[in-house]
């Protein structure tokens, strides 16, 4: 049996297929089962698939940029002519020769190439979209495809007798974090309500930067784990040690990125989670039942962090505070309001559970290894 995935190459892309290969080998732990990703080279995503003992093959990959300058302008005719075509002569080659029973397209434009070979080979293919707005690649790779996983019930753009609501999938060991450990890990004092912030890969900065402009009031009343990005950690924790009073200093926990499991002990620990709005994170926050603030990043193409934010918030589970409204006194208001009355955050914690939908990996697994016994 040969599954081929593929994917934008983005974490966000890669993640999902993680925990979809993680259950496929739970319901098949059979010798003759083989995987395999193609799709753009990327150093992280490539660690995170190899330590999954996932073959890997990589292609060019093309994208069509929608903000027009004559840099975009050429940079697109550039892909149109030449990377997306190679891309589609690699993937034709890798489908050919490895012979896929289904692909599996987390989409993004890195996974065009291979979804065009695999349909024009007549290899069945799935796709799964995150987001309630698919972008441009996600809109055209549907119509090759058999059957479409959506996350959010009200996604836009496919047809509803082609999409099935699965929720987006998580890393099930997420679900398995222990306060007791991050305390240790983390040398939490367990004096204060701890808040979890997430940077993420994009748009770090300006979360970093609103929460060092408000860190003094922070730590008075909260204790904060914080995610920082790689590229900002060592600006931040010089700024934070030249911002802090001496005795406050241990209620602040900055870190540049969390690996799996620590990311577990973290959502196990924090009361209230601050983060961006991409799919796998609302998912995540989700299914570990904790309160959160939603930061759209305000740039996110057609606007999807946006539209992901507002769908989650609706159930009742998160506030959405946009860029232009994530100040560091109205920040701190915000949190002051939540952590005012224990009743709303039970609520929203309630309504995070309500929504989750932990099982989304294991259902698309088992969908997928039916698909190919039948």
């Amino acid at each position: 049996m040969k599954i081929l995935f593929t994917g934008g190459g983005t974490g966000g892309h890669i993640i999902p297929i993680i925990s979809i290969v993680r259950e496929i080998r739970l319901l098949y732990p059979i010798e003759d089962l083989e995987l395999m990703y193609v799709g753009p080279r990327d150093a992280f995503s490539m660690m995170l698939l190899r330590g999954e003992g996932i073959e890997i093959r990589s292609v060019l990959a093309g994208k069509i940029r929608r903000y027009w300058d004559w840099k975009s302008i050429l940079q697109n005719i550039f892909d149109v002519l030449i990377k997306i075509p190679i891309g589609i002569i690699q993937a034709c080659w890798h489908v050919f020769w490895w012979a896929p029973d289904v692909v599996f397209s987390k989409g993004g434009y890195g996974s065009f190439p291979v979804v065009f070979a695999a349909w024009m080979m007549q290899v069945p293919i799935f796709l799964h979209e995150s987001d309630v707005s698919p972008g441009l690649a996600n809109r055209i790779i549907s119509k090759f495809a058999l059957e479409i996983f959506v996350s959010f019930p009200k996604t836009e753009y496919f047809h509803p007798q082609k999409s099935i609501i699965v929720g987006n999938p998580i890393r099930r060991s997420l679900l398995e974090g222990s306060t007791q450990e991050a305390k240790k890990k983390f040398n939490l004092s367990g004096e204060k309500p701890i808040l979890f912030i997430m940077g993420g890969s994009q748009g770090a900065q300006r979360i970093n930067d609103v929460i060092l402009a408000a860190l003094p009031d922070l730590v008075q009343e909260f204790e904060l784990i914080h995610q920082t990005g790689e590229f900002n950690f060592n600006a931040v924790k010089a700024e934070a040690d030249v911002v802090l009073e001496s005795k406050y200093k241990k209620y602040y926990h900055p870190v540049p990125f969390l690996r799996e499991q620590d990311l577990r002990d973290v959502y196990a620990a924090a009361d209230l989670i601050v983060a961006r709005s991409g799919s796998g994170t609302i998912f995540e926050i989700a299914a570990v039942g904790k309160p959160s603030i939603l930061i759209p990043l305000s740039e996110s193409a057609q606007n999807h962090q946006y539209k992901n934010a507002y769908a989650y918030a609706a159930h009742g589970a998160a506030i959405v505070l946009e860029e232009a409204n994530f100040l560091p006194h109205f920040f701190l208001e915000r949190l002051r309001y939540l952590f005012s009355d224990p009743e709303i955050l039970e609520k929203m914690r309630q309504a995070a559970k309500r929504f989750a939908m932990p099982k989304s990996g294991q259902i698309i697994a088992a969908y997928l290894l039916d698909y190919v016994m039948t």
